[in-house]
């Protein structure tokens, strides 16, 4: 029985229109953008499939174009950490294809998703050639740090309402994830599974936060009233 393509077999060139949602191509010169861009690729990736594996050595750094992922890791005794929810316009593992080491997490599509991805020398080329990418990847790792540095003060209270409003403020992230905007298109159960509550748990953490005028409760996503608002929620 013939196996289905892999993601990396699947993949193309990048439309126009994905090109233009790349959001560090306008940091580059028109000669680098033209070199880069032709290699530049995005597959389809269905619901399960793995992007990064634990192990597996970096040869692309990865956007999402359009669809939601999760970052995760196993701990010894068999449980799952999940980092982030990686949503529209992120890019993610700069820090792994720079140290060309292998993946520390794994990540996974939570549904139909567009991903991109540039090779890996590519990466290092750009990093060698151009000042605006390379200022474009340090903010990057500087909003990331300051990420997860909340989410290690966010823990020390966890509460459902504080998780799931620190995992909305990380999903909205302007700096991060500049293709959401201020509708989050996600399901109670997609950020159940990224909270790593019940979807009743959610659903009431929600409830409370669209109480307070934080949010307003869609169909099919979150529209966002007040970011700062809801990354105060997250403490």
């Amino acid at each position: 029985m013939r196996t289905a393509p892999s993601l990396h077999d699947r993949r193309r060139p990048l439309t126009d229109e994905e090109l233009a949602g790349v959001p560090w191509l306008r940091h580059l010169s028109a000669a680098e953008r033209d070199r880069v861009q032709y290699e530049l690729r995005v597959g389809e990736a269905a619901p399960g499939d793995v992007i990064c594996r634990i192990g597996r050595s970096a040869t692309y750094w990865f956007g999402v174009i359009d669809g939601l992922l999760k970052m995760n890791a196993e701990t010894a005794d068999g449980q799952t950490i999940t980092y982030s929810g990686l949503t529209a316009g992120g890019w993610f593992g700069e820090g792994t294809a720079m140290k060309r080491e292998p993946y520390r997490y794994n990540v996974q599509a939570l549904r139909k998703s567009l991903v991109a991805g540039l090779p890996v020398d590519t990466f290092h080329w750009l990093l060698d050639h151009s000042i605006g990418f390379n200022r474009f990847v340090m903010n990057q790792l500087n909003e990331r740090l300051a990420q997860f540095i909340q989410a290690i003060e966010a823990d020390r209270t966890p509460s459902p309402e504080q998780r799931v409003a620190r995992n909305l403020a990380a999903l909205v992230n302007p700096v991060l994830f500049p293709g959401v905007g201020e509708v989050l298109r996600i399901t109670q159960q997609e950020l159940a599974y990224l909270v790593g509550l019940s979807r009743q748990r959610v659903n009431e953490a929600l409830q409370a936060l669209a109480a307070q005028g934080v949010l307003s409760i869609e169909y099919g996503g979150l529209h966002i009233l007040d970011l700062p608002a809801l990354r105060s929620r997250s403490f």
